[in-house]
Order: structure tokens, then C-alpha cells, then sequence
């Protein structure tokens, strides 16, 4: 059931005040994912995790968040999206702030593992309500969630970078974000929507993503996520310390490179609808790629922390035209069943970030960053040739039982 709004028309306040407290918790997410992936050269430091322990320990967390998004849609079956995200949220805070305060491995491998599982929890949960507010709304909205998102992810790198300027220490920044963004959640989630705002779409939804839709048409789109978010990937747990280690930067100035990224892709998004509606999808995905093949170069050539966080900065501004666009074709080319398209779409944001982060950490390693920051290059420069499956095409249509 939808509540398509006309022209001059506006949305029950229930169903805004759902939506805007969900778009909180797009904000919230952001700004504790970038608190941690900011942090890494300070969590190396505080538990003595070597170079080449490090990927070990970045794989495990989305191997576990895909666990944890497969577990979350058991347990939403039985209780809803709405209790999952309110319960995952205030939860992967306190895993957060268990980063901060440990001093062993083994304490550092059970916050990890932790914040892994219930990262994907939330994620399918936010994601789910977010896909059932659309359904009612009639209308696309999810982008300005995902907006959300990469806003509180700058304001996590402002509070980082002031964390580092200041010498605070991992346990007063993580303890102190987790005890003010853990109750800002449960607030929020006093206003997610439910059974009252939703009606039957996220049944609706799920029903959708439940119905079979042959991967042959998707596979190109689904190495084009895997290549983004291997370079995403590449950025959340590398760029600040490559400026750190690579080119010696200090420590609040090499969290600008993440700033810079994040920025980036929030201008981005902001404007990506319009540049797609100018010159269509498929330039944008190749300017895109270019860009971002462009931006790894700059980097990875960088003599000195500016010009690091510049490359990084061009690098997020190719990111953001490519993994909405995904999204989109993947919809355009199943438009009866484009929960299904996206949620299969959605798969190779773990894949991605699996493969990127061991990827990078094994190349860097062995060699240096400079040269590990050349192997997501290569692989965004592959998205060139997959840029034509962008292009509308007729519908295709699989068929029902």
C-alpha cells in the first residue's frame, strides 16, 4: 500500500516523524562506522596489531556483518524491523566503546566481532524500514537516508581529528561517543516506523526480494558494486593510515583524508540525480570511474599529506556516481521485482569490502602503500567497460510460479 503524495501535498506527521527519525539513525550509523575506521592506526597501537595481523582482523568484520544481516532477517520475521534496529543500535555503541576500553587481542577480536554482527544486523534492519517507508511514500526517498548516512560520517572524522589534536585516547573517544550516541538512538527509535505507519509494505517488500530473478542480467552490475566498494573499502581502512605511515603525516591532519572522501560523496549524492537526468546514466558511471581511477593516482603519487587527502577527496567524488547507479539499473532491468534486483546487488557490498581491505593490507605489506593503492585503481578502471549495461533497456520480466 502506498501514500503517494501529490504536489503541494505532505505525508501524515507519523509517517515524517518515522521517516526523519530513521534518517537519525542513517546519522548516527555514519558517525559511529567513521569513529572506528578513522581510528585504526590508534587501535593498532593500543593492542600492538602488526601490519600484517591488521587485514586479518578488517576481514573479519564484514564477513560477520553478513552473518549478522542473515540472522536479522530471521529474527525481523518474528518480531519486526522496528525491534531489531532499536535493540542493534544502542548495541553496536557499546561494542564501540568496548574497542576502546580493551587492552588485549583477544578483547579487541570479541569488540570487532561484535561491532561486525551487529553492524550487519543493523544495516538489513535500517535498510528494510527504509525500503517500507519508500513503499508507502510512493516515491524515492532511500537516497536522502543514504545522505544521512555520509554526513555523520564527516561529523565522526570532525570528532576524531579534535580526539587526536587533543590526545584524548581511544577510551575517553569511543567511551564518550557511545554514552552520548547510544541514548540519541533509543530516542530515535522511539519514533521508527511500525506496523501503525508501514501497513503491509515491508511484508510487501519481502515478498518481493523472496521472488526469483536470474543473475545473468545482474552480473555485470554486481562486479560494478564489488570494484566500488573494493576502492570504498580501500579508503574507510587505509587513507588515514597512509597518510600516517606512508607520508608521515600527524594523526589529526591524516583524518582529513577521510573528511575529504565523505564530503565528497555527501556533494555528490546531492547532485548526482541531476548530472544522471542531464547526460544520462552512462556517461556519468564512466566520468565516474575515470574520476576515481584519477583520485587513487593522485594518492597514491602524493609527496605530502595535501595532496594524499586531494586524491582522496576526487576519489569520493567518482565513488558516489557509481554505486547509486547500480542500484538503479539493477531496478530498471527487473522493475516488477527490483527488491529482489537490489538485494542481490547489495551481496557485492560485502564482497567488496571483503576482498578490498586483505587486498590492500596483504600489497601494502609486502611492499608499500603507494603501490597498494594501485590495485583498487585498476579495478575501477574495470568498471569503463560495464559502463554500457548502465543504459535503460527493455524490462525484463522473470517469470512467476
Amino acid at each position: 500500500m502506498k501514500i503517494g503524495t501529490a504536489p503541494g501535498t505532505g505525508a501524515p506527521p507519523r509517517l515524517r516523524a518515522a521517516r526523519a527519525a530513521l534518517a537519525a539513525g542513517f546519522l548516527l550509523q555514519g558517525v559511529t562506522f567513521a569513529l572506528l575506521v578513522t581510528c585504526i592506526p590508534e587501535i593498532q597501537d593500543r593492542y600492538g596489531l602488526s601490519d600484517a595481523l591488521l587485514p586479518v582482523f578488517l576481514a573479519a568484520v564484514p564477513i560477520l556483518a553478513g552473518v549478522g544481516s542473515i540472522v536479522s532477517e530471521q529474527l525481523v520475521r518474528r518480531t519486526g524491523a522496528r525491534a531489531v534496529l532499536r535493540v542493534v543500535q544502542p548495541a553496536v555503541c557499546l561494542s564501540l566503546a568496548g574497542a576502546g576500553f580493551g587492552r588485549t587481542l583477544w578483547q579487541l577480536a570479541l569488540a570487532l566481532g561484535a561491532f561486525g554482527l551487529l553492524v550487519g544486523a543493523l544495516d538489513a534492519s535500517m535498510n528494510m524500514l527504509g525500503v517500507g517507508l519508500q513503499r508507502r511514500y510512493g516515491r524515492s526517498i532511500m537516497l536522502g537516508f543514504h545522505a544521512a548516512f555520509s554526513l555523520g560520517g564527516i561529523l565522526g572524522t570532525v570528532v576524531t581529528g579534535l580526539g587526536s589534536h587533543y590526545h584524548l585516547g581511544l577510551p575517553v573517544l569511543f567511551g564518550t561517543a557511545a554514552a552520548v550516541i547510544a541514548p540519541l538512538a533509543v530516542l530515535a527509535g522511539r519514533w521508527f516506523a511500525g506496523p501503525a505507519e508501514l501497513g503491509d509494505a515491508v511484508r510487501e517488500a519481502a515478498e518481493a526480494a523472496a521472488r526469483a530473478v536470474p543473475w545473468r542480467p545482474l552480473l555485470p552490475l554486481c562486479l560494478a558494486m564489488a570494484f566500488a566498494y573494493i576502492a570504498d573499502a580501500s579508503v574507510s581502512n587505509y587513507s588515514v593510515k597512509y597518510l600516517t605511515d606512508g607520508l608521515g603525516s600527524p594523526e589529526d591532519v591524516a583524518k582529513l583524508s577521510y573528511l575529504g572522501y565523505m564530503v565528497a560523496m555527501l556533494l555528490g549524492r546531492a547532485l548526482g540525480d541531476r548530472a544522471v537526468q542531464r547526460w544520462g546514466a552512462v556517461p556519468v558511471v564512466r566520468g565516474g570511474a575515470a574520476l576515481a581511477a584519477l583520485g587513487f593516482a593522485i594518492a597514491a603519487a602524493a609527496p605530502a599529506a595535501w595532496a594524499g587527502i586531494a586524491g582522496f577527496t576526487v576519489l569520493g567524488f567518482g565513488i558516489c556516481a557509481i554505486i547509486p547507479q547500480v542500484f538503479a539499473a539493477g531496478g530498471r532491468l527487473f522493475p516488477a521485482d527490483s527488491d529482489a534486483a537490489v538485494a542481490r546487488l547489495n551481496l557485492f557490498n560485502y564482497v567488496g569490502f571483503l576482498i578490498g581491505s586483505p587486498l590492500v593490507g596483504a600489497i601494502a605489506d609486502a611492499s608499500s602503500y603507494r603501490w597498494a593503492l594501485l590495485a583498487p585503481m585498476l579495478l575501477v578502471l574495470a568498471v569503463l567497460p560495464l559502463a554500457d549495461r548502465f543504459a535503460p533497456v527493455p524490462a525484463l520480466v522473470p517469470a512467476r510460479a
